[in-house]
Formats: C-alpha cells, structure tokens, sequence
C-alpha cells in the first residue's frame, strides 16, 4: 500500500483509468489518499476524507510516507475559508488554491502560506454564511469548487468549511444524522434531500430561513422549499421532490 497528498490545485478522479473518462469527484489541495492499484500512467486512489474510490494520473500528486499519511488523516480539519488564496514552495513559486482545500499537510509539502483558514465551526449560522460564497457557481458534475460544482459536492464542502465531515454523494449522506418529521422542525444548515420516480435520492440541498434552500442545480442557487419540494420561481414549477430533511 503506498499514500499520495494532492499539492496542486485541483485534481479530477476519474472512475476508469482514461482522460476521457467520467470525472466521479475532485481532489483539492492538500487531501490525501491510499493508493491500492496501478494501471499505466493512472492510480487507484481511496480519499482519506471521504473513502471515496476513483483513478487519478500518477503525475498528479507527491507521494508520502504512511506516518505521513496517518498523521494527516487523523488531524484536527483545517481548511481554507476564502474563495481562492496562494501557497508558495520553497523556490517561492506560488500555487492558487480554493475554498474547502485542506492546509494541515502544508509542512510536510514543504509549502509555506499566510492563509485564511479555519478548524471549523459547527454553528448553523456558519453553514449558511459559508454556503453563500458558492452562490452562482455552475454546476459541473464530480465538481467540489466555486468554479464548478455538483449538489453533494456543494454541501459535503461546505460543511467542510465549518468542521463537519459528509460523504461525497446524496444518497450517502442522507444516511447521515437525525431525519425530522416535519419540515417546520428544519433549522437554517440543515439538508433536504430530494428523490425520482423510483425513490432514488439524487438531490440535495441546504435549508435556509424564510422557507428557501440554497443548492446546485444548473449553478449554485436559492430557490423556495415546502412540503412538495424545490419551487424554480424562473420556471413557475417544481424541480424536485422533496423526500426527507436531516439534522447532522
């Protein structure tokens, strides 16, 4: 088994070995991985984060020790907090890096910041205000940045934001935390998920007040919520339907 750290921006993990492939999510700066197979000039990956599986290219990445790699998995989350900063490496070339990108490793990259970042905080009100500084980036699927991002990415980087882990895709994380009955129990920072015809999750988005959610569906979005679902006031119709709120 060997271990990798992402130090470039952003990285597609594809879900075969082929540039051409479906990109399934996104490594930022900082995230480590297991590497368990080799294929070419591509590697099989498992995201420490999120124990989520795709290929990636073997260029793509700095290898690290397993110490290494424990250490990082297991420290406390810190990650950045503002839409795009720089790190600098020890020739002092610099890389931009994006909101949600993890900074804990920074050392052992041998990378150097004065950044803006945060180990989290679980406050409602937190979710919410870090949600907002996604709003209008389009939708791209596997996408997790403010320059492209998918419905589950959206919410799993912005509870990222405030110290709160989620897996990567709806229908995992609506296995996550407590289900309400209703959706007048829902708190701004809780999550609404959203199923299709044959009762497959395959939405989700985040509650805010005033009865409307924020969530990415064509760009990131603020729609208005109720017992049916998500109302699309440009298109006078509903979206999606509503099919569980959860508290984590």
């Amino acid at each position: 088994m060997k271990y990798g750290c992402c130090h470039l921006s952003i990285v597609p993990v594809r879900a075969i070995s082929n540039d051409r492939a479906e990109m399934v999510t996104q490594l930022l700066f900082g995230d480590v991985f297991e590497i368990f197979e080799k294929e070419g000039s591509w590697v099989k990956i498992k995201i420490a984060f999120d124990n989520y599986e795709g290929w990636i290219d073997h260029k793509q990445f700095l290898p690290v020790s397993e110490d290494e790699f424990l250490q990082l998995k297991h420290k406390e989350l810190c990650c950045l907090k503002d839409l795009v900063e720089y790190v600098q490496d020890e020739d002092e070339h610099l890389t931009a890096v994006v909101i949600g990108s993890s900074v804990e490793g920074t050392s052992i990259l041998n990378y150097s910041f004065v950044l803006n970042s945060s180990n989290g905080d679980k406050q409602k009100s937190n979710i919410v205000r870090h949600a907002l500084l996604y709003l209008n980036a389009p939708y791209l699927w596997g996408g997790k940045t403010p320059f492209g991002i998918d419905c589950s990415g959206f919410t799993q980087m912005v509870y990222k934001a405030c110290g709160i882990k989620l897996h990567r895709d709806a229908y995992q994380q609506a296995e996550q935390g407590t289900t309400l009955s209703f959706i007048e129990e829902a708190v701004p920072g809780d999550l609404a998920f959203f199923d299709d015809e044959d009762g497959k999750i395959i939405h989700v988005g985040i509650i805010m007040k005033n009865n409307t959610i924020i969530h990415a569906h064509g760009k990131v979005r603020i729609d208005r919520l109720d017992h049916t679902g998500i109302f699309n006031n440009e298109l006078k119709d509903y979206s999606h339907k509503l099919r569980l709120i959860k508290h984590i």
